[in-house]
C-alpha cells in the first residue's frame, strides 16, 4: 500500500515553543511496580515544576486506559500497544514544548527501549521508583496485590507476570527514600536539562 503522508513544515517550531516557554521540553518517564510511588513523585514533580513556570502534564495508566486505551486489556501485546501509543502521545507534547511527566509500570526492557526510541534518546528521562514488592503490596489502595493472589487478575506485574528492572535508569528512587527525597532527586536531575 503506497503512503501518502507527507510532512507539512510549520512556520513555528519546537525552538520557538522553548523560547515561548523559557524551558525546553522532555519526557520523565517513571517506571516501577503498581504501588511504588510513580503517580505520587510524578505529582509532586509537576508541582514545582509548575510553580517555576515550566508548562507540564502527567499521563498515567488510569488515565489513559480510561480513555483513548480504554479497548486494550493487559496481555503482553496489548500493553506493548499501550505503551507505544502513550509514547507517541508523549512525543507530540514534547513537540508542543511541555515537559511530559509519564508514570506507567512499563514493566518490559524491549518496550521501554521501544518508548526511548519512539520519544528520542535526548528528549528522554527514565526514573526508576525502585520500591520492593513487599512495600508494594502493604500500600495496594487499589486492592490489586490481593485481588492477583487470590487468582482475580490475571498477569499482574510483580505476581503472575514479571517485572525486568531498568539497568541504567537516569535516577533511581529507592524504598528508603522519603517521597520528599525522592522528588528532590529528580528536580536536581532536571536542573540544566530542563
Amino acid at each position: 500500500m503506497k503512503n501518502n503522508n507527507l510532512e507539512h513544515f510549520y512556520k513555528i517550531n519546537r525552538q520557538d515553543k522553548h523560547v515561548l516557554n523559557g524551558h525546553l521540553s522532555k519526557v520523565i518517564w517513571f517506571t516501577g511496580l503498581s504501588g511504588s510511588g510513580k503517580s505520587t513523585v510524578s505529582d509532586r514533580v509537576q508541582q514545582i515544576l509548575h510553580e517555576s513556570g515550566v508548562h507540564t502534564y502527567i499521563l498515567d495508566g488510569d488515565k489513559i486506559r480510561t480513555g483513548i486505551n480504554k479497548g486494550l486489556g493487559f496481555s503482553e501485546a496489548d500493553r506493548a500497544e499501550n505503551l507505544r501509543r502513550v509514547a507517541e502521545i508523549a512525543k507530540l507534547m514534547v513537540d508542543a514544548g511541555m515537559v511530559v511527566l509519564a508514570a506507567f509500570i512499563s514493566p518490559m526492557k524491549k518496550d521501554r527501549l521501544m518508548i526511548r526510541d519512539i520519544i528520542g534518546e535526548e528528549d528522554f528521562i527514565e526514573v526508576f521508583v525502585n520500591t520492593s514488592l513487599e512495600i508494594c503490596e502493604e500500600r495496594d489502595i487499589k486492592g490489586l496485590y490481593r485481588k492477583a493472589r487470590n487468582g482475580e487478575i490475571s498477569e499482574f506485574t510483580g505476581i503472575t507476570s514479571p517485572y525486568e528492572n531498568p539497568e541504567n535508569p537516569d535516577v533511581e528512587l529507592k524504598d528508603g527514600n522519603s517521597i520528599e527525597e525522592s522528588v528532590s532527586l529528580v528536580v536536581e536531575y532536571l536542573k540544566g536539562k530542563i
